[in-house]
């Protein structure tokens, strides 16, 4: 089976404290720049249902906007409750400039 990936935006629309959202099959994910690198992410706090690209991005970690639970861009990794669990990551690549999102 072939792989697909979908367009999810442009790098141009990209920064590194200025994350883009994407809706992927009624799924909103996250996409984030840290540094070189381009991470995916489930973009809903589990705690509270807050969309995490409205929080705040501090380096390699966004703090959600509701209850200030904090969780780790690279891994979704849950650093700060009242987040629950860690978040669904995502495969991300950059076709020329094209931001992709690899469809599971």
């Amino acid at each position: 089976m072939t792989e697909q990936w979908r367009c999810a935006g442009h790098a141009g629309d990209l920064s590194e404290d200025a994350p883009i959202e994407f809706k992927l099959d009624g799924t909103e994910i996250g996409i984030y720049k840290v540094g070189d690198a381009l991470y995916a992410l489930e973009n809903v706090c589990p705690h509270a249902y807050a969309l995490l690209t409205q929080g705040f991005v501090d380096g390699d970690t966004v703090e959600c906007p509701l209850h200030e639970a904090v969780f780790h861009i690279p891994t979704g990794k849950c650093l700060k409750e009242p987040g629950g669990r860690d978040l669904k990551m995502y495969s991300v690549r950059l076709a020329g400039e094209e931001i992709q999102i690899k469809v599971e």
